[in-house]
C-alpha cells in the first residue's frame, strides 16, 4: 500500500516544469488539484483538495511531481 501523507496538514505540491511533457496522467488522477495550462504543463489549480495520497507522484513517467507537508 502506498505512504499517504496526513489529510489534517497542507500539502506543499511541486512541478518541474522543466520536466513534465505533458502526458496530462497527474490531472487524470486528480482533476480537483491538478490541470493542463496553456503551455501543456502540469499545473496545481487547487492545493486544498489535495488529500496526500501521492498518486499523481507516483504515476508521472517523468518525476515531474513532489508531494510533500508544507511547513508551519
Amino acid at each position: 500500500m502506498p505512504e499517504t501523507l496526513s489529510t489534517r496538514s497542507p500539502k506543499k505540491i511541486v512541478i518541474y516544469k522543466d520536466w513534465c511533457k505533458g502526458c496530462g496522467i497527474c490531472a487524470a488522477f486528480c482533476p480537483k488539484v491538478l490541470a493542463m495550462d496553456s503551455l501543456g504543463k502540469a499545473t496545481v489549480i487547487n492545493s486544498s483538495n489535495c488529500s496526500g495520497c501521492r498518486q499523481c507522484e507516483y504515476h508521472c513517467p517523468d518525476y515531474a511531481i513532489q508531494i510533500g507537508q508544507e511547513v508551519n
